[in-house]
């Protein structure tokens, strides 16, 4: 099963209730209606949890992060789900701006005992352009890509989140804001190959 969040308004996406923090905005950009992010207080809950019970798992995201001169900005926690029972049952999609004003990703899985980051220092990308990022896992392998490019993996044994909920533009407790413009989030319930990550 696949799960699309076009973020094209502020109180429903993918057909569920959204929680507004701040005053995110919807703009049209070139990419179509996107939610732009502020980086100081702005972001949105999404009480659902595309994961579901999905023992392999293909998160994507299309977005446009912004250049930032705040030391608040440095480390972005853009897309997190989390078991709204069990703090050590998550999954984040994160970014780091670099001191050259560039940034790379870094994705983060937490399950129970197990813990794996894979933080792609290595791998600087512009800022203030469109970018696709994907985090893949299937049979205990994690990998993380931009723009169809795998660039780091490793292994961590997941467990499937059970009943999260989903922040965008914030790490779910309201830090870690991003600042930039977020079109799109999909979730598929197995492990995609870049031929079939979304189109930028």
């Amino acid at each position: 099963m696949t799960e699309t969040w076009n973020l094209d308004s502020l109180d429903n996406i993918g057909g569920h209730k959204t929680e507004k923090i701040g005053e995110p905005k919807l703009e049209k950009t070139s990419k179509g209606d996107s939610v732009i992010f502020d980086g100081i207080g702005s972001g949105l809950i999404v009480h659902s949890n595309p994961l579901r019970n999905a023992e392999a798992i293909t998160i994507e995201i299309i977005f446009n992060p912004a250049n930032s001169s705040s030391p608040n900005n440095i480390e972005q926690r853009f897309v997190h789900f989390q078991n709204l029972k069990n703090e050590n049952s998550r999954i984040l999609i994160e970014l780091r701006l670099t001191k050259d004003n560039q940034w790379f990703l870094d994705t983060f899985i937490k399950s129970d005992d197990a813990a794996l980051t894979l933080y792609a220092e290595k791998y600087p990308h512009p800022l203030d352009q469109w970018h696709h990022v994907a985090l893949v896992y299937e049979n205990g392998i994690m990998k993380h890509f931009v723009n169809q490019v795998e660039e780091m993996s490793g292994n961590v044994n997941y467990v499937p989140i059970e009943a999260a909920d989903t922040s965008i533009g914030m790490r779910i407790n309201k830090v870690s804001w991003f600042k930039g413009a977020i079109k799109t989030l999909r979730v598929s319930d197995k492990a995609l190959s870049p031929s079939e990550f979304l189109y930028l």
